[in-house]
């Protein structure tokens, strides 16, 4: 039995060419499906950044807005605080019996820190740096993950073409 050894070199050709053509197929439809996955991917977490920062950006302004209102009281209180609206009696009744439980519980401070208690007023800023340096870094840490995930992402896309 003779082999005729062109004819197999032929088909192994052939077939090893056939081959890598689908292989590079499926490579490319590997390789677009991974973009298609990195791109859905980013642009959640670019989404999910973004509403983060909205709601970060909404508690600024609603706290801008308690500030306004707590001006407008305050020069409400001072223009007819002695002499209210009958509308605005309670509220103004309220105010002068809150500064007056305030002015008993600052002569209580001034006492307890003679004795050597800690300064409450330093308590609250301390807590408030805290929370704001929480803040920053929980979005430090979101950008970071958003970053690690890119990069993933393209590394896993640039492994496919390089098979």
């Amino acid at each position: 039995m003779a082999i005729d050894f062109e004819s197999l070199k032929d088909s192994v050709i052939a077939a090893v060419q056939s081959g890598a053509t689908k292989a590079k197929e499926l490579a490319g439809t590997g390789v677009s499906k991974a973009k298609e996955l990195a791109g859905t991917g980013v642009s959640k977490a670019k989404e999910l950044s973004e509403i983060s920062k909205l709601k970060v950006q909404n508690s600024v302004e609603q706290d801008a807005i308690r500030k306004a209102y707590a001006e407008l009281g305050k020069l409400y209180y001072a223009e007819h605080g002695a002499d209210p609206d009958p509308a605005c009696a309670d509220l103004c009744q309220k105010i002068t019996d809150s500064m007056s439980k305030i002015s008993y519980n600052n002569e209580r401070i001034a006492d307890m820190k003679a004795a050597g208690a800690p300064d409450p007023e330093e308590m609250v800023e301390n807590a408030a740096e805290k929370v704001e340096d929480a803040v920053e870094t929980a979005e430090a840490v979101v950008e970071e993950k958003v970053e690690e995930i890119k990069d993933a992402i393209h590394d896993a896309a640039d492994d496919k073409k390089d098979e």
